[in-house]
């Protein structure tokens, strides 16, 4: 608010409050993000394009099928109402409420509609006019909630953005820093994998592992990585923050838990919810709560610094890792229906994420070098 804004309402209570200006920066981020989301999710493996013959729009005049899983329809409803959701408030306020909703719907429309005749090209992919049917009705429906609810997030006096401006570092900077964060979130997805584990190289380059694998060495190696991975995520988190409260850190690996859980018993089953918690992950669990809130009581500078080594350690660590048998036993039992795409989302992101995050630590510590000394 100006100052002559400022004294006319001090003068004259009666006068109303500016309205709310819309910040669509981080909306417009969060759906650029979450487009691509969908396209690698809906187009994996991106391998063995060839023509099929059939007409490209021939899909759009199928019948309703004869067989279909209830699950893929509500996952192709379910993965689109996100990006309808920060789409909406991300667009131009002079569109309107009906306005934001229309285009929304429509570019959800535009995006579903060009993945399903890209999908022709596929072999492995089927185009179908009801998967882009409940796309649209996804996008629509997260358009209607955005226009709704999605300004008292992201407009400048909605709890979001002052959550935001109180918390994180201002800027393109402090956007990055969350979207990564977000990706982080996906990663835990991944129900056949370790805990907090991620930057395995060796499936995207095709490396064979270096080690064998035996029950004990295992247990050890889970043990440290989990550990290394809790320090490093909380202290990453910890980079792009203003202030120096535990709450949100405990808040974010709190959640990366329940996203575990979630992915377990969604993919295997809900009595195998905390299959996961394995005798190592619950040791690495216990050694790395007291090294994070030590960490937590350095020095800035030295956090930024530690942030990167353990998260190099962690990243080196689960490369070395063997196999586990358990978890590619439960896997091979798993490659049915959208857990195909799912899943190849889910791993990629998990094995660039640390990449990711080093860039961005080095960037942050170049830009924010001598402010963090001062610290």
């Amino acid at each position: 608010m100006s100052g002559l804004e400022s004294t006319s309402q001090i003068l004259r209570p009666d006068l109303p409050m500016p309205a709310a200006r819309a910040d669509p920066t981080l909306p417009r981020h969060l759906a650029f993000a979450y487009g691509l989301l969908i396209l690698y999710a809906c187009l994996h493996p991106l391998a063995g394009w060839k023509p099929t013959g059939l007409p490209p729009l021939d899909f759009l005049f199928a019948p309703w099928p004869k067989y279909f899983r209830y699950a893929d329809l509500a996952l192709n409803l379910l993965g689109f109402v996100p990006f309808g959701f920060v789409l909406a408030p991300a667009l131009p306020e002079r569109l309107g409420r009906a306005g934001a909703v229309v285009v929304a719907t429509l570019i959800a429309g535009v995006l579903s509609f060009s993945m399903e005749v890209t999908q022709n090209f596929l072999p492995t992919r089927v185009s179908s006019n009801i998967d882009l049917g409940f796309n649209v009705l996804g996008g629509l429906i997260g358009a209607l909630a955005g226009v709704r609810w999605g300004h008292a997030l992201f407009d400048e006096r909605g709890w979001l953005h002052r959550w935001r401006s109180e918390r994180i570092i201002p800027g393109h900077s402090g956007d990055l820093g969350l979207m990564l964060l977000g990706l982080w979130l996906l990663a835990q997805l991944m129900p056949d994998s370790l805990l907090f584990g991620s930057g395995d190289l060796r499936q995207l380059l095709g490396l064979p592992t270096p080690l064998h694998f035996d029950p004990e060495r295992f247990i050890l190696l889970e043990s440290v990585v989990v550990a290394v991975s809790l320090v490093a995520v909380g202290l990453f988190f910890r980079c792009m923050m203003q202030a120096a409260s535990p709450l949100p850190v405990a808040l974010l690996l709190l959640l990366g838990l329940a996203a575990k859980t979630v992915a377990t018993a969604s993919f295997f089953a809900p009595d195998a919810a905390l299959v996961w918690l394995t005798p190592g992950t619950t040791r690495g669990l216990l050694y790395g709560v007291p090294l994070l809130a030590a960490a937590l009581m350095l020095p800035r500078l030295h956090q930024h610094a530690l942030a990167g080594v353990t998260m190099l350690a962690a990243t080196t660590l689960t490369n070395l890792l063997p196999d586990n048998p358990y978890f590619m036993l439960g896997l091979a039992s798993l490659q049915q229906g959208n857990f195909l795409n799912f899943h190849g989302l889910t791993r990629l992101t998990a094995n660039l994420w640390p990449f990711l995050a080093l860039s961005y630590l080095s960037a942050i510590g170049l830009w924010r070098g001598e402010h963090l000394a001062g610290r």
